[in-house]
């Protein structure tokens, strides 16, 4: 029998915790598979081994590993796999694939469009658009983000669309939003490129929060786990196709 494990990032943020839980959760009501358990790489429980256990004792004969990450970066190119190495060892009959991130696609970036839409209905061309990454020194990480920018602005007429990150990478999040602050003359829009609540939103909602206070024109949108459409790239993603066959 065919089971799914999803496997979040994880967040010191209970917060941040519960919300990742409960969209998962929503994901779980609309695929249509019996055994569906939830899992976390770090920072939060069930971690990975749990929940692949617990496929295990529902019944698996068969895994679909889905990472509930935007972009590529280490997490899925070794942390995820490292820690499915000694599962695979201890099961070697029973095969495990992982399927894709997002990665850079077209509906997500009509999804960004239409948050930045709803948290600013009466955006113009005078507006400008700052898109906050979580970073990586991945520096394919860095190529993906060029063509965010790029799909953002041929989505909507702004004055400026940037990007930067809150780690491992530049510009940093206090330098992108510097720089964009003092060289736009219309408002700005800030867009956490993440999914959910957690330290690292709270950190960018709190900077916000301050220049808003000071009497910047600046607002925040919700993370990309708000729109639905991130539930339904997830909800195909469960087929694994094109995904990734795991060795033992």
């Amino acid at each position: 029998m065919r089971a799914i494990l999803y496997v979040g990032h994880g967040t010191r943020s209970k917060k941040g915790a519960d919300e990742a839980k409960q969209f998962l959760e929503q994901v779980i009501n609309e695929v249509q598979c019996e055994i569906q358990e939830v899992s976390f790489l770090e920072l939060t429980e069930p971690f990975i081994a749990e929940g692949f256990n617990r496929c295990v004792e529902r019944g698996a004969t068969s895994i679909c590993v889905v990472p509930v990450f935007l972009l590529s970066a280490g997490h899925i190119k070794k942390d995820i796999p490292e820690a499915l190495e000694p599962l695979l060892q201890r099961f070697p009959d029973i095969p495990v694939e992982m399927a894709d991130p997002f990665g850079v696609r077209e509906d997500l970036l009509d999804a960004m469009v239409e948050l930045i839409k709803d948290a600013a209905p009466d955006a113009g061309r005078e507006d400008s658009v700052l898109i906050v990454g979580r970073g990586s020194s991945d520096p394919a990480i860095v190529r993906d983000f060029s063509n965010i920018v790029t799909g953002v602005k041929e989505r909507i007429a702004f004055e400026r669309v940037e990007s930067c990150y809150l780690a491992a990478a530049s510009p940093t999040f206090q330098e992108g939003i510097e720089i964009i602050c003092k060289s736009v003359s219309g408002r700005v829009i800030v867009v956490p490129y993440l999914l959910f609540e957690g330290l690292l939103l709270a950190e960018v909602r709190r900077e916000v929060r301050k220049r808003a206070g000071n009497g910047e024109d600046i607002l925040l949108t919700s993370p990309l786990g708000k729109h639905q459409s991130v539930i339904d790239i997830i909800k195909n993603r469960t087929g694994a196709a094109g995904g990734i066959l795991c060795s033992h």
